[in-house]
């Protein structure tokens, strides 16, 4: 079955009910990061936005770290979908890769992402900030946890900050990446220039699954399964 728009609002708006992550009056931003998740979480969201019976308002923001990368795009895209569009600058890759070294970035860069990201959500008056992040995330996070940890842990579809007073919510939870792929064509993603892009251990968990998922192609459907059915669990 080709996938659509279509299929990716049933998704969104059974996690949006499931959890509760938007009620009426919300000013929701999406962290837009420039990826095709990203970027979906936009279309999707302000199709949604036209058929909810939680009326919100949407906005977009996106974290310059300082890489020298072109907005332009991302600027055009949510014109087009009538979402306004903010650019939060900082120094966040002069700080982690120049002045601190860091040998695995990634930590204290979405720490400092993060953080950025609170700071605007807070500065236009909106109490819900909004990520890309899908089902294959969540596998991929309790593998590391599992691997790297020792514990059993991923994040949570909703959460609250409390530093902020903002609420975090990932409406793409109940989202394959493949599905995301499949209408990506039709996105402006725009290229990472990272100098830590796909030599991350969340790329070798990324990878570790594909692998997994050639032996037994519904590995990612049981790992989620289990994340999401907590009656499930057998531990002791």
């Amino acid at each position: 079955m080709a996938v659509t728009i279509q299929s990716i609002l049933s998704g969104l708006r059974r996690a949006v009910v499931d959890y509760g992550m938007i009620d009426g009056g919300d000013r929701v931003v999406v962290g837009l990061s420039g990826g095709k998740d990203s970027l979906l979480l936009v279309k999707a969201l302000q199709n949604y936005r036209l058929f909810s019976p939680q009326k919100f308002e949407l906005a977009a923001v996106t974290v310059d770290l300082g890489l020298g990368a072109d907005f332009s795009g991302l600027a055009e895209f949510c014109r087009s979908l009538d979402v306004p569009f903010y650019i939060e600058k900082t120094r966040i890759a002069q700080i982690v890769f120049d002045e601190r070294k860091e040998k695995n970035p990634c930590s204290l860069c979405a720490k400092m992402r993060r953080g950025a990201l609170n700071a605007r959500v807070n500065s236009l008056g909106a109490n819900k900030l909004a990520l890309g992040h899908h089902a294959d995330d969540l596998a991929e996070t309790l593998l590391l946890s599992m691997f790297y940890e020792g514990r059993l842990s991923t994040f949570a579809p909703k959460s609250f900050m409390d530093r902020s007073g903002v609420t975090l919510i990932r409406p793409l939870i109940y989202i394959f990446e493949k599905d995301i792929t499949a209408l990506a064509k039709d996105l402006p993603v725009l290229y990472n220039p990272c100098p830590a892009n796909h030599a991350t251990q969340r790329e070798y968990m990324k990878n570790l699954l594909k692998s997994v998922c050639k032996d037994i192609p519904f590995a990612k459907d049981r790992l989620h399964s289990a994340i999401t059915h907590p009656d499930r669990y057998n531990l002791w």
